[in-house]
């Protein structure tokens, strides 16, 4: 009898290629953290209107979702390695643009916040190129076999900087300044040019005959033809554009909770501790052997806790929330990034990745809008707590609809 191949949990970390990926992430994700808190409690405490929270979404949005599938057909054609350092270039500039506003006083001011919107919508055209080209240059790096083993890895990276991006953003704002906080994001920021590091491996050259749009047809009929994973990104789509609640933190933090900007940098950072908890987790255990099923709990999951999120006043209590929120969205991403990866062929995975970049753009810029509006109409609590309800809505038409996604098992 032969005996059972031994799960190696640091398999893809073995690849030195794929360490210098998941150095870049970390430091880029840190920063974009750090920015994002910043960002978020400097309109607010400009504007104390929600709206203006979900605006912030919108603003990186548009260009984001607008440019994603142009991305994708790019990312399959040039070197997503090159693609990725212009791309992270474009947002150091964007981070320099930030830590210049509070160098000069007066660019920023109570009724005008608009060159943050604008730096924002910059930062959203080069999220949109840098999606796609990593996230194929990620399946790259690393053997077929190592698909999942190398996501929860990348899960847990991206992860652990949310957890430690508005943790240091909340503190550094809260006991330093704007410009601090501004100027560590630069910094690191900086430290992404580890993925300069990253050797691509050489892939075939692509076909010269397809137009732009024969291309996207090609990329987009694919993801049509495969209903697990049409259905776990629509999934994922309506369960955060509904279920969200990051883009209201500020409020809870300030008018509902009262524990200001380093408690909001607490908040931002809980559901990714959580997430840390749960891809270390999954890293160390063989696949899924019941995905499908997993998945729709995991989402449940997530609708319920941001119901108790909504309507909890103890700060504890909203933490833990949160928490358990990331550990639900952990599963999920895993799920559906393993999908794409395990059944997209390799002269797809750049558009295929733009149309789930559309689908995860969506669901979380588009989604901190419909937060940012529903809390403006219905109030910030009873929009949290109605999403949570719409998203556990969602989960079960899909699972009626889609019992291929009900069913499925194992995923090689």
């Amino acid at each position: 009898m032969t005996p059972p191949i031994r799960h190696d949990p640091y398999a893809s970390l073995r690849i030195g290629n794929f360490r210098w990926f998941i150095s870049s992430l970390l430091a880029m994700t840190v920063a974009t953290q750090i920015q994002a808190v910043v960002v978020a409690w400097q309109i607010y405490e400009l504007t104390h209107d929600p709206l203006s929270l979900g605006l912030i979404g919108l603003a990186e949005a548009v260009p984001f979702i607008g440019l994603a599938l142009f991305a994708g057909h790019v990312a399959d054609r040039a070197s997503r390695l090159r693609i990725s350092l212009v791309s992270l270039a474009a947002l150091l500039l964007c981070s320099l643009a930030l830590l210049s506003f509070t160098l000069r006083p007066g660019i920023i001011v109570l009724g005008r916040v608009w060159p943050i919107y604008a730096v924002i919508f910059i930062s959203g055209v080069a999220r949109s190129f840098l999606q796609p080209a990593r996230s194929a240059l990620g399946a790259e790096l690393v053997p077929r076999e190592l698909y999942p083993n190398a996501v929860t890895w990348r899960s847990s990276t991206w992860q652990l900087a949310e957890v430690v991006g508005p943790a240091i953003g909340g503190l550094v704002y809260g006991f330093g300044s704007a410009r601090a906080a501004y100027g560590l994001d630069a910094a690191l920021m900086v430290g992404v040019a580890s993925l300069a590091r990253v050797r691509q491996p050489p892939r075939a050259a692509p076909r010269s005959s397809e137009s732009f749009a024969e291309s996207l047809a090609t990329g987009i009929r694919f993801v049509r033809s495969q209903p697990v994973i049409l259905s776990a990104l629509t999934l994922d789509l309506f369960s955060v554009l509904f279920g969200g609640a990051v883009a209201l933190l500020p409020v809870f933090a300030a008018e509902i909770l009262f524990v200001g900007p380093q408690g909001l940098g607490i908040l931002r950072a809980a559901p990714a501790a959580g997430a840390v908890l749960m891809s270390l987790a999954m890293a160390h255990r063989p696949p899924l052997r019941r995905a499908g099923r997993t998945l729709l709990v995991s989402v449940t999951l997530f609708g319920l806790s941001m119901i108790g999120f909504g309507l909890s006043r103890d700060f504890l209590l909203s933490i833990a929330l949160l928490a358990v929120s990331g550990m639900a969205d952990t599963v999920s991403v895993v799920v559906r990034s393993t999908l794409l990866q395990v059944l997209t062929p390799d002269h797809l995975l750049g558009r295929v990745a733009a149309v789930n970049a559309i689908f995860i753009g969506s669901s979380n810029e588009i989604g901190a809008f419909e937060s940012g509006t529903a809390a403006k109409l219905l109030g910030t609590v009873p929009s949290v707590v109605l999403g949570g309800f719409a998203t556990l809505v969602v989960v079960a038409v899909t699972a009626v609809k889609v019992p291929e996604l009900r069913r499925l098992r194992e995923i090689r």
